[in-house]
């Protein structure tokens, strides 16, 4: 079977599921089943979020929202972070690890509001399946950051490098991304299996016009790293500025 990245959705799944039962059983559902395997390849910190998280002042206190394996959250001593994810599997690992770690949804942070002094979100909002579901998810995030906070994010881009392993149609930015768990030499019983999740990919500039649609955020630095497009932000404003967008 091939693993070539393909069109996100069937003609049946556009009429019968709602934005949210999509996500829920192109990502959702899928980490959940996956999580063991996805956290064997995620250890390795990309250099850009490392960078970030020891430039934070001593004491700071911060949030990973989408925090997988919890990679990220041990990587500055001298900062205070808590991880949240919708997959119970991959907080489980976290919280093995030493890492606090929440259930919740991105979109409902359980978090009050101006509470944290930074906030970070690697690899979550492409796969949010609308522009208004997108959109909600980054204000999310904004409304939990302190003014004058910064907040990083990083999301999949549409344009790939001559290097990386997957290639994209220009003109498809909805597409599902087989993940495949190997079969097992061991036990013939073990099959190969491969799981579809969705993702939508960013086109160059996109990610800042979301970001700078919040009315409240400042951008200071945008970018493109890893196959990634990636902004730094500053949060300008206050809660009921964005209360108001």
């Amino acid at each position: 079977m091939s693993i070539t990245p393909i069109k996100a959705f069937t003609e049946h799944d556009t009429v019968s599921l709602t934005d949210d039962k999509k996500e829920q059983k192109y990502v959702h559902d899928v980490y959940q089943a996956i999580a063991p395997h996805f956290s064997q390849t995620r250890y390795k910190p990309w250099p850009v979020v490392e960078q970030f998280l020891n430039s934070l002042d001593i004491g700071s206190i911060g949030a990973d929202i989408g925090c997988g394996n919890g990679k990220y959250l041990g990587i500055n001593k001298n900062i205070y972070m808590v991880g949240s994810d919708r997959s119970s599997k991959l907080i489980e690992i976290s919280v093995s690890r030493g890492h606090e770690g929440i259930i919740c949804d991105a979109l409902n942070l359980p978090f009050r509001s101006e509470c944290f002094d930074f906030v970070i979100s690697i690899a979550v909002i492409h796969h949010f399946t609308t522009f208004e579901r997108r959109f909600a998810a980054i204000k999310e995030l904004f409304r939990i950051a302190r003014p004058g906070s910064y907040i990083l994010i990083y999301v999949w881009a549409l344009e790939q490098s001559n290097e990386a392993r997957r290639k994209f149609d220009k003109e498809q930015q909805d597409v599902f991304v087989p993940w495949v768990i190997p079969a097992d030499k061991n036990n013939q019983d073990k099959k190969e299996i491969i799981y579809n999740r969705y993702y939508h990919l960013f086109k160059k500039g996109e990610l800042d016009e979301l970001i700078e649609s919040t009315g409240i955020a400042q951008i200071v630095k945008t970018d493109y790293d890893k196959d990634n497009w990636y902004v730094i932000a500053r949060k300008e404003g206050s809660e009921n500025e964005i209360d108001k967008k």
